[in-house]
């Protein structure tokens, strides 16, 4: 039986959410509450939010005790782990503050350029990070498949990857997308950078066998779909996740909060967490 986290006696993992009043962040809010060993200890969103002020699972019809703050120091000062799937801005701002007072972070914002993966990589020397563009579970399951099927298929056979999200999403392809393709590139020997092919239009002359082809679609309300096709001479193999709710995310999240209880340092991802390596 799962008691309440703000009624359960003993030991929990005391966890901040960024982005709080946002799709992903009331779903974090509502996978700590459901969850029996963690507990919501913070949480924080953009100081324009109407939700500034409010308790953060107000949206669930009762109190958490946790009022939501624009200020990171306010809104960490109480917790071990921080929970961050906002914009790349925000996330370095959170990083900063996580370093300074010692909190642990799970990161699944996507978007960040090199430079800044190379500030998240330097915070890991001082706290330990899980960071990956993808928390579900069943994602990260399947980008083990892909490295085995890229292994097996590395000649002869064609490699694209097609991902489907809703309107709202900022970037493209999605970050689920691009690990995807990095993993398959660094199965393969090669370097997604130079083999990645992003747009087609006009007169492309034939499909370099040596390139890992994308598209992108953006409609409707779909959480997240991704594929990867590799078409052969005669045949070909389709590997497909399809997400239905983010809640796959949220339980990925607390499986890193997990993981991380005890790490004082270090850069993981989600291979870590559920021993895929």
């Amino acid at each position: 039986m799962s008691m309440a986290p703000d009624s359960k006696p003993g030991a929990h993992h005391r966890v901040a959410i960024a982005g709080v009043s946002g799709r992903m962040g009331q779903m974090l809010v509502e996978a700590v509450r459901d969850s029996g060993d963690c507990r919501l200890a913070g949480a924080l969103d953009q100081a324009s939010s109407p939700a500034i002020g409010n308790d953060a699972s107000a949206f669930l019809g009762h109190a958490s005790g946790v009022a939501v703050t624009a200020d990171p120091r306010a809104g960490l000062a109480q917790a071990q782990v921080l929970i961050d799937f906002t914009r790349p801005e925000g996330t370095l701002a959170h990083l900063r503050a996580c370093r300074e007072l010692g909190v642990n972070l799970v990161i699944g914002t996507t978007g960040f350029s090199d430079a800044q993966k190379d500030q998240i990589r330097d915070a890991a020397r001082d706290i330990a990070i899980v960071m990956a563009p993808n928390m579900s579970v069943g994602v990260n399951v399947t980008l083990k498949l892909l490295e085995m099927a890229a292994q097996a298929l590395d000649t002869g056979y064609d490699i694209e990857i097609i991902e489907a999200h809703h309107r709202h999403k900022v970037d493209a392809p999605s970050g689920t997308a691009l690990k995807m393709g990095e993993v398959i590139a660094q199965a393969l020997g090669r370097d997604l950078k130079q083999c990645a092919v992003y747009a087609r239009e006009g007169v492309t002359g034939e499909r370099d066998p040596s390139t890992i082809g994308f598209s992108t679609i953006r409609g409707g309300d779909i959480v997240g779909d991704h594929t990867v096709l590799f078409a052969g001479t005669g045949e070909r193999i389709e590997i497909t996740h399809k997400s239905a709710s983010r809640a796959t995310y949220a339980q990925g999240s607390l499986r890193a909060v997990r993981f991380l209880a005890g790490r004082r340092s270090g850069l993981f991802d989600m291979f870590d967490v559920l021993g895929l390596r």
